[in-house]
Parts: structure tokens; sequence; C-alpha cells
């Protein structure tokens, strides 16, 4: 279930089933982002405009900024078919893709997604980091 954070000029959207632990975020701008506190987004730690950079280097696209005026479109009509397999780690569809998910649900996901393949991850068919804990190899 996706989590926002607000200051009052800009909204950040937090889908914690997509993210992968890259702690790109916290690496780039921990006075906003730190795992360790709680909320572990603090929109006053730095400025709407800082946010908003460090939020597009969001690798999973878990971090995304929300739009107040508009809702973000993709253009499905042509979608990407960049697939590659990480060493080491999980599968990265170039963004924006669809998941059509095995209930038969889908989803659009706006930026790169990446797909486990070490069969641990607690919220597959995601990549949650897990196979870095069990020396994954492939």
């Amino acid at each position: 279930m996706p989590k926002e954070y607000t200051n009052g000029d800009v909204t950040v959207v937090w889908q914690p089933d997509l993210c992968i632990h890259s702690a790109k975020c916290a690496e780039g701008l921990g006075s906003v982002f730190n795992p360790q506190a709680r909320p572990w987004v603090n929109m006053s730690g730095a400025s709407s405009e800082e946010i908003i950079a460090q939020v597009a280097k969001c690798p999973s696209g878990a971090l995304s900024i929300k739009n107040e005026t508009s809702k973000p479109t993709t253009n499905m009509s042509n979608p990407t078919s960049n697939v590659t397999v990480l060493v080491d780690g999980p599968v990265r569809i170039a963004g924006p893709c669809e998941i059509a998910h095995s209930d038969g649900k889908t989803e659009t996901i706006e930026k790169d997604v990446f797909l486990c393949r070490c069969g641990q991850s607690s919220n597959k068919p995601f990549c949650d980091g897990t196979h870095k804990k069990h020396g994954f190899t492939g």
C-alpha cells in the first residue's frame, strides 16, 4: 500500500512493494530519507527541488512525486522491451511497463521494475533485496 509524505509543496509517494532497498535515496539525501527514523521520510529535511531531484534517481520507481494537478500518464501503446538480467540479482525491466499478476490484476509501473530471480523475496514477483542475504548467484 502506497504511503504519502508532504511538505505542503510537494508530495512523495512511497510504494514499499516496489522498493529494492538500493539505498540511493538515503545515500543521496539522508536528511530526508532515513530508514532508521520513524517516519523514515522527513519532508522538512531539504528543499522541494532537492527532494524532487533525489526521487527521480530512485532505480525501482518505489519513490515518486505526486502531481496534484494531473495524474501521471504512461504510453503503453509503445511499451518498452528492454529487459536485463542483473548478475547475482533480479531481472530489470526498463519502465514504463505493465505487470499482469497471477490473480488477474494488472498494474502499470512508471519507472524501472526489478523482478525476483532467487525465489526468496517476501514481495514476489518484485525483488526486495533478499538475494543479498542468501548469497544468490546466477
